[in-house]
């Protein structure tokens, strides 16, 4: 088949459904993907395989690459299914509100499909619904009256995506290390509580003391939507220079 991209396959997205052919059970891409996700969900990537997808569904494994060619294909569908999630976001009249209603709904798909923020700013999400998520983000940013041109708006991309990036790793990356050693935050506090006070009171981390003693204690929720505030202040009230 020839292809603008010479003898390259078609991307996942572009290539036709295979022919359904008689079978006990129908398969599609969003079936595999819808699959193949709730199997992340329980067990992480790590214990995602075509095979378990496949027992899942009742059928062979090999009948699973009439539909994807491999493993980076799948994990393609299963983030562009998720993006479709995040889309429900929908326009607001507002640049700000759009933001911040995407930002959160990406949060709030992290947090159900941890596995996401694993795949988070690593190869471009190309998919339908990713684009049409980064178009609504770009779209809206581009109105902040601190983006004046392209330059800005790239910045300004920049500078959300790496917050969200890293928001949503360090949030997930806590929420597993709490699951793993059955320790909680309280837990955690109450047992390093002496040991912080003591060295704080050394007077040798006056502003450490500062923050732990006078500084907000927000939960992750807060946190993120106050920094996420903080970054469109940033980006509104001064040009991305």
């Amino acid at each position: 088949m020839d292809t603008p991209y010479g003898n390259a396959p078609l991307p996942v997205w572009e290539r036709p459904e295979p022919q359904s052919r008689a079978a006990p059970v129908s398969l599609s891409r969003a079936k595999i993907a819808a699959t193949a996700i709730r199997i992340a969900d329980a067990h992480g990537l790590e214990g995602l395989s075509v095979r378990k997808i496949a027992k899942e569904l009742g059928v062979g494994p090999m009948r699973l690459y009439d539909y994807v060619l491999n493993r980076s294909e799948l994990l393609d569908l299963m983030v562009d299914a998720v993006y479709a999630q995040i889309a429900e976001a929908g326009q607001h009249s507002e640049w700000r509100a759009t933001v911040l209603a995407i930002v959160h709904r990406t949060r709030d798909a992290a947090l159900d499909h941890e596995w996401f923020a694993d795949l988070l700013g690593g190869r471009p999400h190309l998919g339908p619904h990713a684009l049409a998520v980064g178009e609504s983000t770009a779209a809206a940013l581009s109105q902040a009256p601190g983006v004046r041109n392209i330059d800005d708006l790239q910045r300004a991309l920049g500078a959300l995506n790496a917050f969200i990036v890293g928001a949503l790793r360090r949030e997930i990356t806590e929420r597993r290390t709490a699951r793993s050693t059955g320790t909680d935050v309280s837990a955690w506090q109450a047992a390093l509580g002496p040991y912080v006070a003591r060295m704080l009171e050394t007077g040798r981390y006056p502003t450490v003391a500062r923050l732990v003693i006078d500084g907000a204690h927000l939960n992750a929720e807060q946190t993120f939507h106050h920094n996420l505030i903080t970054i469109l202040d940033g980006i509104t009230s001064h040009p991305c220079t």
